[in-house]
């Protein structure tokens, strides 16, 4: 089975999401503290992982949707990805709304430590592996 790594990138965190074995495992968040310690960060996680799909969520839809679409394919062009590692973005509409009605009621809920981007980063990665028909945790 192949990994699969997933990446919801945000202006302050970047939620971080693994496929390992069949299951879905959240990873702990980057806290952003500018795009090169980021990209760097990341860089480390892809030489650890060694993925062979990165996932990574983009916004659809025009405005200001646009401009973060730009922002998050200009940071993935900052990391040091293996050319055996295939790239694919997917929409990201409402992972993070869904990560926030999943985590409601928790103590982590209002928390900025990331965790909600991480779990919003296994919402992209369950979407992809419906769309290329792989069964996710949870699903029968």
């Amino acid at each position: 089975m192949e990994n699969i790594l997933a990446l919801d990138i945000g202006l302050k965190r970047i939620g971080v999401a693994l496929y390992l074995q069949g299951i879905i495992l959240p990873q702990s968040p980057i806290l952003r503290k500018n795009r090169n310690q980021a990209a760097k960060e990341i860089s480390q996680i892809l030489k650890e992982k060694q993925p062979r799909i990165v996932v990574v969520g983009i916004p659809e839809g025009g405005g200001a949707s646009e401009e973060m679409t730009k922002r998050i394919k200009h940071f993935v062009s900052l990391l040091e990805i293996s050319q055996n590692t295939k790239v694919i973005f997917v929409d990201e509409a409402y992972s993070s709304f869904e990560a926030a009605q999943k985590m409601q009621g928790s103590k982590k809920a209002k928390k900025k430590d990331g965790s909600l981007d991480s779990l919003a980063a296994t919402i992209i990665l369950e979407c992809y592996l419906r769309q290329v028909g792989k069964v996710s945790v949870g699903e029968e």
